[in-house]
C-alpha cells in the first residue's frame, strides 16, 4: 500500500467510524466528520496534510507496486 492509498483508507475509516458514533453514541461526533472533510478540502488547495507527514514517518512511500501501476 502506498501513501495515497493509505491516506484515502484512513480518511474513509475516520468518516465511517464518526458517522457510526454519531448514530449510536452522540450527534456531536459529526463535528469530527466535518473536521476530516474540511482537512481533505484544504489539502486539495494547500497540498499539505498532517496525516501524510505521519505516514511518511511510518515508512510509507509515495509510489508503490499497486494493481494499477
Amino acid at each position: 500500500m502506498n501513501l495515497n492509498e493509505a491516506l484515502r483508507a484512513i480518511a474513509g475509516v475516520f468518516i465511517l467510524a464518526s458517522v457510526a458514533l454519531a448514530h449510536f453514541v452522540s450527534p456531536n461526533w459529526l463535528y469530527f466528520t466535518a473536521f476530516v472533510g474540511l482537512n481533505l478540502l484544504q489539502s486539495a488547495f494547500t497540498r499539505w496534510c498532517p496525516m501524510i507527514s505521519i505516514l511518511k514517518k511510518a515508512g510509507l512511500k509515495e509510489t508503490g507496486e499497486g494493481c494499477c501501476k
